[in-house]
């Protein structure tokens, strides 16, 4: 596929079809993934890649743990954002709002719950770091992101980034035997998307150039 039109085409998906991913095909996105750069080629990325009833296990026990702390989704803020930002992501919720009404859903539930349960899709990557690095290093995770999602899409797989999870990284550490000294980072929802769930056909767009570059 050329990489422009995957660039272009690339959405987050919020609805998956159950159908199982072949490991196969899994590992040849993470082969093509890991060609990101990194600060002095550590690579400081590791995997756990969740399927089947564990990742069925997963999503009741993330779920479960919304219900009780109830940590929504949401900017991750050390402080007020400027307006610009708060704006965009008001316009997203307000594009989204029609296919919610269509499904006739909460959004807030659909998407914090949905988060939980990674949108129903068969498998689950988790992306962690040694806490040996500093937060620099996340830099090389977002780099590994990119890679990621453009190549299972040019695979023809949906995927989702999810981050509202690792304000559950306690219960997930206990349940997947994730050792102490490692931080997940993010999650990534993968599968087959369903393009009979309205929800689907949202695709977000983005800011001019001129709102977000200067010149110097």
């Amino acid at each position: 596929m050329d990489l422009t039109k995957a660039i272009l085409e690339r959405r987050s998906i919020r609805a998956f079809r159950p159908d199982p991913i072949p490991r196969e095909k899994i590992e040849e996105i993470l082969r093509l993934s890991i060609r990101a750069p990194s600060g002095i080629n550590l690579q400081p990325w590791e995997f756990v890649i969740v399927t089947g009833e564990e990742k069925e296990r997963l999503s009741r026990t993330l779920i479960k743990a919304y219900r009780e702390k109830k940590i929504s989704c949401g900017p991750d803020a050390v402080r007020p954002l400027p307006k610009t930002f708060g704006k965009r992501g008001a316009k997203t919720l307000e594009g989204m709002r029609p296919f919610f009404e269509e499904m006739k859903v909460s959004p807030e539930q659909y998407i914090n719950e949905g988060s939980c349960q990674f949108y129903g899709a068969p498998v689950v990557i988790l992306i962690c770091l040694d806490d040996a690095f500093s937060k620099s290093r996340l830099l090389d995770i977002g780099a590994l992101l990119g890679y990621l999602v453009l190549a299972a899409h040019e695979s023809g797989l949906g995927t989702c980034p999810i981050g509202l999870i690792t304000a559950y990284e306690e219960e997930i550490k206990d349940l997947l035997n994730i050792p102490d000294n490692k931080r997940v980072v993010i999650g990534l929802a993968l599968g087959h998307p369903d393009w009979e769930s309205p929800i689907n056909r949202f695709k977000s767009d983005r800011e001019d150039l001129d709102n977000m570059v200067r010149w110097v």
